[in-house]
Order: structure tokens, then C-alpha cells, then sequence
């Protein structure tokens, strides 16, 4: 039986966005091939929203929040009644499937909130939970925390050009062996890519054939890039009616330090994720719901911009990482994630990862955190200053080939 220790080892926190600053320095003594490269400090393991500014009025949102008092502090605890109405209009307009702001959405502290609630609400101990390989590291770190088993459903993402990749028929397989829940992000957060029209209409298919559960991330699905086409799962004439869909605007709009988030979908999960929030958190913060008013509502042309912005800097990148010899990466289609697989080193990969910190002063985050079959890959946020990443990526380059086999 597992204990209580056993449970939180599993959620391995130590290189999550941000606890890089608490790693005790490591020995490489024997392993260090030369010195330091000298250059700005980078880290790749989340977005710089200071190369990125909030959407315009955010701040003011916030500080009109504050200043409303006890009424904007207080809110229900699924989130102010004209916040969410905003919301629901906003969102059934982006997805193509109504959104009811009474009984079908819920605002949670950031969308990594809503992720927890979502799976706390649909998974329980001995459940069997279809998860995707790579995938967003939480999905599985939760699933096992929950005591509930993981059926790894693979996305062959470097092998596929047309679509994202995902085994079909590992998903049916899945289901038929009992999994009742699916746990996917949309954009793939590391890899990118976006799920296929088809892939998503097989998804919908599947889920309502075996009466699954769904949960959905869709946290990347306003930063698409040119020439790629976005399929809301819950505007598939067979969407699953269990199926829960996760957004924020904490990347592409650089909203994550007011931590809010939204979940929509089935009324009766969202009653459970309230029921939950009421204890973990009671509310997403009161005053930090006012800045939700500012998303959706930027001005002309702002999100255009944004993407075009990361377009030039994710291809900036990506020509650098892919004149490496024996690296091999994917074009990511959305999102600003690149997860390239490192050519044959001296030292594994999580060790490599260790000599860019202490060498190169760049931060990444193992690819091993989304899943076994990743661990000889890497995943860098680009969303970053263009000059400052440019110039990590060139170290991590010189690295590579210092520490090539």
C-alpha cells in the first residue's frame, strides 16, 4: 500500500517552473568539460512577462477590483456572477459551443487550478486514466497522486507532419479496457503540435462511445501560428458529454501572476470543482477576477501582434537548434514550447540539463517530466526576449557540442 510519503515523492516537484532557484548546486566535478560561457541568464522553464507585457488594462482592472472592496473580495465561490457572464459570451464565441456562466463554468486559481479540481472531480483510487505521452507533466502527477492507474496513450509527434500523432487505437484499446477519463492538452504542451481535425472528431467519437470522461487543455489555443487550423473539441457534432475544457490567460496574454483560470463543460463536474474549490481555495482571488474583464476584450490587432512576435522568435530558435548534427525537433504549430531530442551525449540528458544551469546559465526543463519515453529531450518556453534567447540557444548549441558522444 502506498503511504503518504510515497504520494507527494511521486510529484517530484524539483524542476517545476520557477523552483529552479531552490536546487542545491550539484557535484560535476568530473563530468565538466571546460568553463562557464559567459551571457544573460535565460530560463527557459516558463515565460518572461517581462519580454511580454499583460494585456493592456489589466492593472487597472486589478486596482478597479481592489477598489470595489468587499464586493469584488467575496465572490461565490465559482467566480463573480458578471465576470463569468463575460466569460460565457466570450468563450462560446472562441470555441463554437454555448457556455452557460450559471451552472457550466467556474473561474480557479489559474488554469493550473481548474487542472486539479477537473481530475480531482472525475478520477478516485483504482481508476484507470488514459494519458498521453508527452504531455503536460501535471496530467500524470495528479492521476498517480489521486492513487488512480495511468493507460500511457502515445503521440508519435516527430514521426507525424499532417496531424499531431496520437494513437487512435491505443485510445479505443485504452477505453475498452476500462479507462473512463482522458486527460489531453490541445495544443500538446511540450511538443506543440495541434490535433488534427480528424484526431479530434476520433477523440469525440471514442469518448462518447465508451461514455468517458474528458478534460481538455486548451491553455494555448489563442497563440496558433499562420497556416495552422485549430478543432475545439466541444464543437465536434460528437463532442462527449462528459467533457471538461481548461483556458487562462496566463501565456499568451502574460496574465500568470494574477493566477486566474476558467473550466467549462458538463454542469454536474462543475458542481463537484466548486464543492472542492470552496475547501482547497475558496475562490480564484477576488480582486484578481476583475482583470478576466480585460481577456478576449484586448484591442484591434494586439493578439495578431503576439503571435507574430513569438512566430519570429520561435523560428529564430529553431533554425539555430536544428543545424545542430543528430538534434531532432518539430515545428511547433501553437503554444510557445520547443521540445527538441538532444543528439547522443556523455552524460544523460538530466545531467546535461544540470551542466546548462551551471555552464551556460540557462534553465530548461527535463524532458523526462512528460514522460518516460522523453527523457533524452528538452522543453524551452520561448517566450522570452528574442536577443537574450537567441543567444542562450547559441550556448546550448556550443554545449551540446562540447558534450557530444
Amino acid at each position: 500500500m502506498r503511504t503518504i510519503d510515497d504520494k507527494f515523492a511521486l510529484l517530484a516537484t524539483d524542476n517545476a517552473p520557477g523552483q529552479e532557484a531552490r536546487l542545491q548546486a550539484a557535484d560535476l566535478g568530473p563530468v565538466l568539460r571546460g568553463g562557464p560561457i559567459e551571457g544573460k541568464p535565460v530560463d527557459f522553464s516558463h515565460g518572461d512577462v517581462d519580454a511580454f507585457e499583460p494585456t493592456p488594462g489589466a492593472f487597472e482592472a486589478f486596482s478597479a477590483g481592489v477598489e470595489a472592496g468587499g464586493e469584488q473580495a467575496y465572490t461565490v465561490y465559482r467566480g463573480k456572477e458578471n465576470i463569468r457572464d463575460h466569460l460565457a459570451t466570450k468563450l462560446a464565441e472562441f470555441t463554437g459551443a454555448p457556455v452557460s456562466s450559471e451552472h457550466g463554468l467556474i473561474i480557479t486559481p489559474g488554469s493550473q487550478g481548474a487542472l486539479f479540481l477537473a481530475i480531482a472531480s472525475c478520477v478516485s483510487a483504482g481508476d484507470r486514466v488514459a494519458i498521453v505521452q508527452p504531455d503536460y507533466f501535471a496530467n500524470r502527477k495528479l492521476v498517480q497522486f489521486f492513487g488512480a492507474e495511468i493507460v500511457p496513450i502515445q503521440l508519435t509527434y516527430l514521426a507525424a507532419t499532417e496531424h499531431a500523432g496520437l494513437d487512435l487505437s491505443q485510445l479505443e484499446d485504452a477505453f475498452r479496457a476500462g479507462a473512463k477519463v482522458f486527460v489531453f492538452s490541445n495544443p500538446n504542451n511540450p511538443a506543440g503540435v495541434i490535433y488534427s481535425e480528424n484526431e479530434i472528431s476520433s477523440i469525440a467519437r471514442l469518448a462518447q462511445s465508451y461514455a468517458a470522461t474528458v478534460v481538455v487543455d486548451q491553455l494555448y489555443s489563442r497563440l496558433v501560428f499562420p497556416g495552422n487550423r485549430y478543432t475545439h473539441l466541444r464543437a465536434d457534432l460528437d463532442a462527449p458529454d462528459n467533457l471538461l475544457t481548461i483556458l487562462g490567460p496566463s501565456k499568451t496574454e502574460s496574465l500568470s501572476g494574477y493566477r486566474v483560470g476558467v473550466a467549462f463543460g458538463l454542469p454536474a463536474l462543475i458542481e463537484r470543482m466548486e464543492k472542492l474549490q470552496a475547501i482547497v481555495s475558496l475562490r480564484a482571488g477576488g480582486y484578481s477576477q476583475s482583470v478576466l474583464r480585460t481577456w478576449f476584450a484586448e484591442p484591434a490587432g494586439w493578439l495578431q501582434q503576439r503571435v507574430d512576435l513569438h512566430l519570429q522568435i520561435r523560428d529564430a530558435l529553431l533554425a539555430r537548434l536544428c543545424a545542430v548534427e543528430g538534434l531532432a525537433a518539430r515545428t511547433p504549430q501553437a503554444g510557445s514550447y520547443l521540445f527538441p531530442r538532444l543528439p547522443e551525449l556523455v552524460v544523460p540528458a538530466a545531467t546535461f540539463v544540470t551542466i546548462l544551469r551551471h555552464q551556460g546559465g540557462i534553465t530548461v526543463t527535463p524532458g523526462a517530466e512528460f514522460g518516460p519515453h522523453s527523457t533524452d529531450s528538452i522543453r524551452l518556453n520561448f517566450s522570452q526576449d528574442r536577443a537574450a534567447a537567441v543567444q542562450a540557444i547559441d550556448r546550448i548549441c556550443t554545449l551540446i557540442e562540447r558534450y557530444r558522444r
